[in-house]
């Protein structure tokens, strides 16, 4: 048997006061109830027996607005970061030489090759493919005509880089 919830104690006219008064300011629903450490049910009972209520939509409307530009702008900063990781790691996969470390019994040793081993190179190109696929996933979100084009493109272009890498890695063309 659940145990029995206790009932909360009536409110007092000082209580209602200070409710009906934070409504008036514009505090939140929420905002009252931690405030007057009464529930949220409570508090909306006694605004709406004063008349009132708490659907602000012009104030609702605007503040969504403004996270989703917040977002969006966030959305967009991380996928130049991506974007930017992609190209550098482009970079070091094009360069004329490929500096990497091989440890051994006798300790570290330093190697400048022409071009990277071929685990290196697939998960590097592993690296990008995720980094593009990301980025792709990001765009969409705010993409309203042509974001299955570019899917499509980045996914190729991904598909492309895994396998060169796999090729790379057996040794093929």
């Amino acid at each position: 048997m659940p145990p029995k919830r206790k009932r909360a104690k009536p409110l007092t006219p000082k209580e209602r006061e200070t409710i009906l008064r934070l409504h008036a300011e514009g505090v939140t629903r929420n905002e009252i109830c931690r405030q007057t450490g009464r529930s949220a049910h409570a508090v909306s009972g006694i605004v709406k027996a004063a008349g009132g209520t708490f659907a602000r939509a012009p104030e609702v409307v605007a503040a969504t607005q403004a996270k989703q530009i917040d977002l969006r702008v966030r959305r967009q900063a991380i996928v130049d970061r991506l974007y930017s990781r992609t190209e550098a790691v482009l970079d070091r996969l094009e360069a004329d030489k490929y500096s990497y470390v091989l440890t051994g019994p006798e300790g570290p040793e330093y190697i400048d090759a022409p071009h990277p081993p071929a685990q290196d190179e697939r998960n590097l190109s592993n690296s990008i493919g995720g980094y593009l696929t990301s980025a792709a996933k990001l765009e969409q979100v705010d993409a309203g005509d042509g974001s299955a084009d570019a899917r499509s493109m980045l996914g190729a272009l991904a598909d492309g880089i895994r396998r060169l890498a796999g090729e790379a890695d057996t040794g093929e063309g």
